[in-house]
């Protein structure tokens, strides 16, 4: 039986599309902080992660000093790895840069994939892949904007869990239940 942190996630959360620029901010932080982990150690570090970086908010963290990057080295509660806690403010500046060029880095993000989620039937969860052409490409645009953390297979996680890509198998009330994208915020 999976961890009810896990199931919560499942049944609330992952799949459901995401246009706010600081939930995606939030979700691509927590994908790239996943990187060689479990999603599990990830959903039990959150809310530390949210108080650390202040619920996400991408200016604030923009502009974090030396003094309080170097306090995120020191916070036990963080996933203790140096590249991955500074590419976040890193990050968050590359955000701010791609909010002034296309007005909002959910417009960015969704151009990937035409603005509409991307709905795939796979019946079984050994068919769903680990990345894909879109997350590719999305991988490549992103490190040439100067991003952190952002390699093919996060960022196809980061499509799966806001919602760019619908992988709910079809034997998932998830799937069933799916209304579509309704490009707004929900």
């Amino acid at each position: 039986m999976a961890h009810e942190l896990l199931k919560e996630y499942h049944d609330h959360e992952w799949g459901s599309p995401i246009f706010n620029d600081q939930k995606l901010f939030e979700y691509l932080t927590l994908e790239g902080a996943q990187a060689g982990l479990s999603w599990l150690t990830v959903l039990k570090k959150r809310e530390y992660y949210k108080r650390a970086y202040h619920d996400f908010s991408i200016d604030r963290v923009a502009a974090f000093t030396e003094e309080e990057q170097e306090e995120l080295l020191t916070n036990r509660d963080l996933i203790q790895h140096k590249l991955k806690l500074n590419s976040v403010i890193h990050n968050a500046n590359c955000i701010i840069k791609i909010q002034m060029e296309h007005g909002s880095f959910s417009n960015f993000i969704w151009s990937f994939v035409d603005h509409k989620t991307i709905v795939n039937q796979w019946a079984s969860s050994k068919e769903v892949p680990s990345k894909n052409a879109i997350s590719e490409k999305m991988s490549k645009s992103l490190k040439a904007h100067g991003f952190k953390f952002v390699g093919p297979t996060i960022c196809y996680s980061f499509m799966q869990a806001t919602g760019l890509v619908h992988d709910h198998t079809t034997d998932c009330f998830k799937f069933e239940n799916f209304s579509g994208d309704k490009n707004k915020e929900p």
